[in-house]
């Protein structure tokens, strides 16, 4: 029966404060996520939230957060796989390649992201 989901609301990764810049450069310029306003609250002005189509992308400040070495990802479907992958080549991220049709990367504090082509129609 379940419990009646039907949507993802929100995905969350972590960061250490010492890479909340370069994160929120990450997905602001060189991902293109739409930064959004936070609640007001405790955590406003920590980390930042980013509109992901009908969902969203909450960036939080951890301690310590143990990315790098996980493989727990998050998958963004991109209209162009080709150009996805140059854009953030020339951008000077390191590309994990795959033997399927994607690959993956990792943002400034290792959170793990897959990036595949979803194809439209």
């Amino acid at each position: 029966m379940g419990i009646g989901i039907i949507e993802v609301s929100h995905v969350n990764v972590t960061v250490p404060a010492a890479l909340e810049q370069a994160a929120k450069h990450f997905y602001g310029e060189v991902i293109g996520l739409k930064q959004i306003p936070k609640p007001e609250g405790p955590r406003q002005f920590v980390g930042a939230w980013y509109e992901l189509g009908n969902s969203q992308l909450h960036l939080s400040v951890e301690e310590d957060p143990q990315n790098a070495g996980s493989s727990r990802h998050i998958c963004y479907g991109v209209a162009d796989l080709a150009v996805a992958e140059q854009v953030l080549r020339d951008a000077g991220i390191e590309i994990i390649p795959d033997p399927l049709r994607r690959f993956f990367v990792r943002d400034p504090a290792g959170n793990l992201i897959e990036i595949t082509e979803r194809r439209a129609g």
